[in-house]
């Protein structure tokens, strides 16, 4: 099969190619055509999956299909943008029939979730890895930043964190999946669901937010480099799942919270006066801390005073 009709046959002929909405002209010119109101801006972000680095290979390719658009999409989230479309640049060792039919049914599935709309990409012939470029429109001056946090706000996330981290040991092998708390850890891995309407819900409410992909640590140090300010974070008050602390134990269910990575749920800071609304409203918002005058992260115990920590989330990079 050639790229072209490849591309024909799995992807420009699934649901979420064709045009509509704010996508004016999608897969089949040279570019896709977007239309934007008056008043709005345009979000773009972009996401690399390589095999063996960020997702196990061999791998479920319907899975597969859904957990690279949700990873990407959940940039979207962090930043309050509602959906438009996205392209998929795909790089496949060979054209394997069954394996793109499974991962081109996961990625629309994702895809008409989402509201997201598949406007053009890519194909090509090498080591199985996958691009992801995402568009989103949110009202002028209205996007969630990062450099917004003040002292004196609080410091919240929109769930439970770990999980996902939780899942590797299992799919690794190192760990047995039989049971219910397996299923669950494995669920939020490979079917992480970006927080798009709460991120759009705190709108001209959080001071900064960003979604948790590489450890809270990590990412609230982005938050805190951004704004210029230090991040308190409670470790008791982390929030963690009842299926984590059965599976691993509370002390490693922190470690996966604080350090794991995978969680895509929203972390931001807020004005303390606007948290009971928000959570009158029903939003899955737990405070784990505070905002202050200074620079960094700090992680506290019960007690008040700081807890060192050995590894604040996943680099690349890094040694």
């Amino acid at each position: 099969m050639g790229e072209f009709e490849l591309i024909r046959h799995y992807f420009a002929a699934a649901a979420c190619a064709r045009a509509g909405g704010d996508v004016v002209l999608g897969i089949g010119d040279d570019c896709a055509l977007l239309a934007l109101s008056a008043g709005e801006q345009l979000t773009v972000s972009t996401d690399t999956l390589v095999a063996g680095v960020h997702f196990p290979d061999p791998c479920d390719p319907y899975l597969l299909g859904q957990r690279a658009l949700a990873v990407s999409t959940s940039d979207l989230a962090g930043m309050g943008a509602t959906p438009i479309g996205f392209t998929l640049a795909l790089t496949l060792p060979t054209a394997d029939s069954g394996w793109l039919s499974e991962f081109a049914r996961g990625l629309d599935a994702m895809a008409t979730g989402c509201a997201m709309r598949l406007i053009g990409g890519d194909t090509t012939r090498g080591p199985l890895s996958m691009t992801l470029t995402v568009f989103g429109r949110v009202p002028a001056g209205e996007a969630l930043v990062r450099s917004g946090a003040q002292p004196g706000d609080l410091l919240c996330v929109g769930g439970t964190l770990g999980d996902a981290a939780g899942a590797l040991p299992i799919i690794l092998g190192e760990r047995k999946q039989g049971t219910a708390e397996a299923a669950i850890l494995l669920r939020h891995y490979w079917l992480p669901q970006p927080q798009l309407a709460l991120g759009q819900a705190l709108r001209g409410k959080a001071t900064s937010a960003l979604d948790i992909s590489d450890g809270l640590l990590a990412d609230c140090g982005h938050i805190a480099t951004a704004s210029g300010v230090l991040l308190c974070i409670e470790q008791e008050k982390l929030p963690v799942s009842d299926a984590l602390v059965r599976f691993c134990g509370r002390n490693q269910a922190l470690q996966y919270g604080l350090a794991g990575g995978d969680d895509y749920v929203l972390a931001f800071t807020l004005p303390s006066d606007e948290l009971p609304a928000l959570l009158a409203a029903g939003w899955p918002i737990h405070a784990i801390g505070r905002v202050a005058t200074g620079d960094g992260v700090q992680l506290l115990a019960a007690d008040g005073r700081a807890i060192t920590f050995a590894s604040q989330g996943y680099n690349h990079f890094s040694g």
